[in-house]
């Protein structure tokens, strides 16, 4: 089956589609091949991650500090969500920028969050599901985030009375984040 990695406007950041195949019976997608993503320059993966979260639930900006950074690939299962990836390394052009892309369970696109990339998340739907491949295992010494609202960031979510919690409420502002991420490095 053949993907599509489309550069975002930030070119790092890609937005992936699939051949989809529907029929009375329903559907069937190829939604990951190891040969085509690595073709397309993506590096392996180690882990997945799924999650279920209510309507308007923040998660985010969330990423690992080296040498732990880790690149994700986000799909929608079910439901909504708005995707976020923020460019946080240093001296890159883009810095403090964000690609943000809607993913749909009826468009099964996904998005890739490379590392040196803040990422979050904002559901749009009751009981909306996300999976995503990460390239390095979790590790909770090397968890770091971004506060989600912050100004200098300037992401315009399409909600604003959002559920978040208590770790991500006491998230650094971007010029404050734990950050050693350098562009080109």
């Amino acid at each position: 089956m053949d993907f599509t990695f489309t550069p975002q406007a930030i070119p790092e950041v890609l937005l992936i589609e699939h051949e989809i195949f529907r029929d009375p019976r329903g559907f069937f997608i190829e939604t990951f091949r190891q040969e085509n993503f690595a073709r397309a320059g993506l590096p392996p993966f180690v882990q997945d991650n799924h999650s279920r979260s209510g309507a308007h639930v923040m998660r985010g900006l969330h990423y690992q500090a080296e040498p732990m950074a880790v690149g994700k690939l986000v799909r929608c299962l079910r439901g909504r969500l708005f995707d976020v990836a923020v460019d946080i390394r240093k001296g890159s052009p883009t810095f403090g920028r964000h690609v943000a892309v809607e993913l749909t369970e009826d468009d099964t696109r996904m998005l890739w969050v490379p590392p040196g990339f803040a990422h979050g998340i904002l559901t749009l739907e009751e009981n909306t599901e996300i999976l995503y491949k990460m390239t390095n295992t979790y590790s909770p010494a090397h968890d770091r985030a971004i506060r989600w609202n912050d100004p200098a960031i300037g992401i315009a979510w399409p909600v604003q009375d959002v559920l978040v919690s208590a770790k991500d409420l006491a998230a650094p502002l971007l010029a404050d984040a734990d950050n050693g991420f350098v562009y080109g490095a």
